[in-house]
């Protein structure tokens, strides 16, 4: 759910096979998109604002980064950037944070999801043995 690449990885290093290293890596970048899209305006209003000081709203450098994602690459592109730049809460927010419909949501980040969890997967399944000889680690 934090962070994309540890659902390949834990799946690679379990010994899972692909299909289902890839499905539980979308499962588990869709689990984090639908809380946070249906439920982030609870969260934030009833869970977080106990336990964090509301702020004086600045334009920070990564607020400014965020901003300047969104108007260059719009719903499309930063859905697809969320898996690898952004992670899965991330990119959630900052769709949430400029309005974006729950449906268009829902639908670019699942497509997302399939398309990197597949490159992704693919690409540790390939590769995983040299690598654990390149970093001279042993698989229990």
């Amino acid at each position: 759910m934090l962070k994309f690449i540890a659902g390949p990885l834990g799946g690679y290093a379990a010994g899972f096979s692909l299909i289902t290293t890839i499905l539980v890596t979308i499962l588990g970048m869709m689990l984090s998109v639908v809380l946070f899209t249906f439920f982030g305006t609870f969260l934030r209003e009833r869970i977080f604002s106990r336990f964090f000081k509301k702020k004086n709203k600045k334009f920070t450098k990564r607020n400014r980064k965020f901003v300047a994602i969104w108007k260059k690459y719009g719903v499309i592109g930063t859905a697809f950037l969320t898996p690898i730049l952004l992670t899965p809460i991330g990119g959630t927010l900052l769709l949430t944070s400029f309005r974006t419909p729950k449906s268009l949501i829902m639908t670019y980040m699942l497509v997302s999801a399939v398309v990197w969890s597949t490159i992704i997967s693919g690409t540790i399944f390939l590769l995983g043995d040299e690598l654990l000889k390149y970093f001279n680690y042993s698989a229990p």
